[in-house]
């Protein structure tokens, strides 16, 4: 099963991080961009086709997987021949990738109306180029299967970013510091998706429609939309706090994700 990640985003919110230097994809977490670290979670499940959606600063992903050998191997040169040795491709990685120009403004789900002559199947992953999670892929694919929707939403709480109250009326009775637990669920990516909602729910112009907008609500109102409920770890990289406790998770070896 081929997986499809958005990778076009500009990260402006991430300020000196990205600088307009490269994609929001391409910020590093620990030693390697984020979207290695998707990709490589995508693959330790046993998925390793990939179609990336290239848009702002496209030639920064291509560049970094076009060299991507000679970045992470040792290498040996004879200067007096034009070719290059490397000496321990031992990265136990396989990957297939498609990396699809998509258009500098082009939205999400025109960006993935741009990239379907590159499906071969029926049934294709996607998600975002910026999130990471723990996420169970295998039981995700199979829960698509068996509850027949045309697509299927990881359905995630979202972190807690301040401390809430529980008050009785002036009497504060209980803190508690960014809380987890919550009936609230958002989209956190992570979708398993029909050709079929293609066809059906994204006009054939799509570059000025979302995807999170008109397609998923047309679906969601079809009883179209499934959603697979994940109570485990989840983390966007929006803001500049972002980066860097994903980073911190990395560095402390307790990447949920790892």
């Amino acid at each position: 099963m081929q997986v499809v990640i958005l990778c076009g985003g500009k990260g402006t919110r991430l300020g000196e991080v990205t600088e307009n230097r490269i994609p929001k994809p391409m910020a590093n977490v620990g030693e390697q961009p984020i979207l290695w670290h998707i990709m490589k979670y995508y693959a330790a499940a046993g998925y390793t086709s990939f179609i990336l959606c290239a848009g702002h600063l496209s030639w920064s992903i291509k560049e970094y997987f076009l060299n991507f050998h000679a970045r992470n191997a040792d290498l040996h040169v004879n200067t007096g021949h034009p070719q290059v040795e490397y000496l321990n491709e031992t990265f136990g990685m396989d990957w297939d990738i498609t990396i699809a120009e998509t258009g500098l403004e082009t939205h999400t789900a025109g960006r993935l109306q741009r990239v379907m002559k590159y499906i071969t199947g029926d049934t294709f992953m996607l998600t975002y180029g910026d999130g990471l999670s723990d996420v169970d892929l295998t039981s995700l694919e199979a829960f698509h299967h068996e509850k027949g929707g045309a697509i299927t939403i990881t359905g995630v709480v979202p972190p807690g970013r301040f401390g809430e109250l529980a008050v009785d009326g002036d009497t504060v009775t209980a803190m508690v510091e960014k809380p987890l637990v919550s009936d609230r669920f958002i989209n956190g990516g992570f979708m398993v998706i029909d050709r079929a909602f293609v066809d059906r729910f994204i006009p054939a112009d799509a570059d000025g429609v979302m995807l999170e907008t008109q397609p998923m609500a047309n679906a969601a109102a079809a009883g179209a939309m499934r959603i697979y409920k994940h109570g485990g770890f989840w983390q966007p990289m929006d803001t500049h706090r972002d980066w860097v406790l994903l980073n911190d998770l990395w560095q402390s070896g307790t990447a949920p994700w790892k």
